[in-house]
């Protein structure tokens, strides 16, 4: 049991998949969770299901490729629940393609959401974080990141950066008590990896393999996500930072 009562999260991408099972988690251990998702009305399903069975939440309209709108959503939050304690950057969007068959505007929205948003959330939460002298940072990243993933090469490329400046980030704000950490999923069962399968005969082809690569048997969960989540955000982890945890039933061990 990780208590984290009265601490306030900040999920990006909360609505649904990953996200949502990353919000649910920590409310469950007493954060008040603020989804932040592009699609409001989803992110309020959410938090009602959460304020419902299992603690508070709150429902913020957000597109994380836009830091004003970010910041404007900081401040609800902010007025709400306080300031963020809690920073969880799990946003994210690809398409299954190979690097060939890309195209400029597709790399662009692929590295504006999966690295761009995430220096939008944090540069609007550290100064807080900073004035508090702790928080808690968690950087969703991806095993594609660090072993390399067929047709994701942007994607991984984005969240390569994400763990690069997770390290350089950790080190600049040590001294302030702020840790900063990554999360790195290997394939997981969400509603993104359905949407990628529907639109792609590539993307069925590699992730239909997966279960025979992975040590473990099977994908992961949105659930197995949460837990690690829960983990970096308590107390117990606080001597833990600029550190990439790969929660990915043994698809990269290093």
């Amino acid at each position: 049991m990780f208590e984290l009562n009265n601490k306030t999260a900040l999920v990006t991408g909360g609505a649904q998949g990953i996200g949502k099972a990353i919000s649910c988690a920590l409310a469950k251990q007493g954060a008040n969770v603020a989804i932040a998702d592009i699609d409001e009305a989803i992110a309020r399903q959410t938090a009602d299901l959460i304020n419902k069975e299992y603690g508070k939440a709150m429902a913020v309209q957000a597109d994380i490729t836009d830091i004003e709108k970010v910041k404007k959503a900081v401040a609800t939050i902010k007025e709400q629940f306080g300031p963020v304690d809690i920073l969880v950057n799990n946003a994210g969007w690809d398409r299954m393609i190979p690097f060939v068959k890309t195209t400029p505007e597709f790399w662009d929205k692929v590295i504006d959401i999966n690295y761009k948003g995430m220096l939008n959330c944090v540069y609007s939460v550290i100064h807080d974080m900073i004035e508090k002298n702790h928080g808690k940072i968690i950087n969703i990243g991806s095993d594609a990141a660090r072993v390399g993933s067929s047709g994701e090469a942007v994607y991984a490329g984005a969240k390569g950066a994400i763990i690069a400046f997770s390290k350089s980030l950790a080190r600049e704000v040590a001294r302030n008590q702020i840790t900063v950490n990554v999360i790195c999923p290997g394939p997981t069962d969400t509603p993104l990896t359905q949407q990628m399968k529907d639109e792609s005969e590539f993307a069925t082809k590699v992730l239909s393999k997966m279960d025979k690569i992975i040590p473990l048997g099977r994908t992961g969960t949105p659930e197995e996500i949460g837990a690690a989540v829960v983990f970096f955000a308590s107390k117990e982890a606080d001597f833990i930072t600029g550190q990439t945890l790969s929660v990915s039933g043994g698809l990269t061990m290093s």
